[in-house]
């Protein structure tokens, strides 16, 4: 582990997550044994499995301090143009019909010059709280990463030896009424795999789907979750928990080893906290969200920013495309500059 430096003091780092605020960084680590000590840390995982935690002193019930933002002008730059994922989509498709995977998530990455003096996202995060308030919204700033998150999207919860996931799979517009049998076919394989991942750490027998296909209204769309439930195994370590369930089902496919070489093979830049997991681990509670919906910082002078679509057989590639566009729309049109 590394222990906080006193260059680390004053620095603004922090993390703030369902009304809760920690401060004070203390310690950042990559050691999963961590997590076990009953402290109160700060968690993100990329997608390709690098591990950050932060261990805050202070931890408080706080609303998130109010920040100006500058609203952006430039326009956003797709690292993938729609002709290239179209391509993507294809491949993927030809690897469905080869037998070896049924579904992929297929993402591209957004990215924002900020120029000489970028400014900070605790603004961003204040505007996003007020224009596109999400369950599991969240700001982090450590060494290395700043975060401003609008995850819909919960990853685990822990509440002592209670377990839950809500994968969402299956996105329509706010004002359409049904979802296709596309959606709910997507929607179960991610199911069926996310029981599997849960069941490795959990009592046998106790892993159950408490909620199927149930609808969640978010601004400017309507997403399609399930939920799926157990009793972790006793003595289970932090280390196997997110072993056995990182990367996320819903943003890598089925089966997800194939999928997540797929990815790796076809996307131009290494996803990083985007589709990983963000939140907090503290003793025997935990909420850590998928990095969706999500913009972030690592040093440089660009803001970033994911999107990206399930892509099954019966996918039409232009219209995962829209998707895309769709699930980046509202978010965008809150930092400023162009999709």
């Amino acid at each position: 582990p590394m222990l906080v430096k006193p260059s680390f003091i004053g620095k603004g780092y922090q993390f703030w997550m369902h009304g809760i605020r920690a401060s004070h960084l203390a310690e950042i680590t990559s050691d999963p044994a961590r997590l076990d000590d009953g402290n109160f840390w700060a968690v993100l995982t990329t997608f390709e499995g690098q591990y950050h935690f932060a261990r805050f002193k202070k931890v408080e019930e706080a609303a998130f301090a109010d920040a100006p933002w500058t609203r952006l002008e430039r326009p956003w730059k797709s690292n993938m143009e729609m002709i290239d994922y179209i391509a993507y989509i294809h491949a993927i498709k030809e690897a469905i019909a080869a037998g070896g995977v049924y579904q992929v998530n297929a993402c591209r990455e957004l990215s924002h010059f900020l120029g000489d003096k970028p400014q900070g996202l605790n603004g961003l995060f204040s505007e996003i709280l007020k224009a596109h308030p999400a369950p599991f919204a969240s700001y982090m700033k450590i060494p290395g990463f700043e975060i401003a998150s609008a995850s819909p999207e919960r990853f685990l919860s822990r509440t002592d030896d209670h377990i839950i996931t809500s994968p969402i799979k299956g996105t329509i517009r706010w004002n359409q009424e049904e979802f296709g049998e596309k959606d709910k076919s997507e929607n179960l394989m991610i199911v069926d795999l996310m029981r599997n991942d849960i069941s490795q750490i959990c009592q046998p027998g106790s892993v159950e789907v408490s909620a199927l296909f149930r609808q969640e209204k978010h601004p400017g769309i309507t997403h399609l979750v399930s939920d799926i439930e157990g009793q972790l195994a006793p003595d289970v370590t932090w280390r196997e928990i997110l072993a056995a369930t990182m990367p996320p089902g819903s943003v890598s496919g089925a089966p997800k080893s194939t999928a997540v070489k797929i990815i790796s093979e076809n996307e131009l830049s290494p996803r990083g906290p985007y589709c990983g997991a963000i939140g907090f681990i503290h003793g025997k509670r935990a909420e850590l969200a998928v990095g969706i919906r999500t913009f972030w910082t690592t040093g440089d002078k660009y803001l970033r920013y994911g999107t990206g679509a399930g892509i099954t057989w019966g996918s039409d590639a232009q219209s995962e495309w829209e998707e895309t566009q769709l699930k980046a729309r509202h978010l965008i049109s809150i930092a400023g500059g162009d999709l």
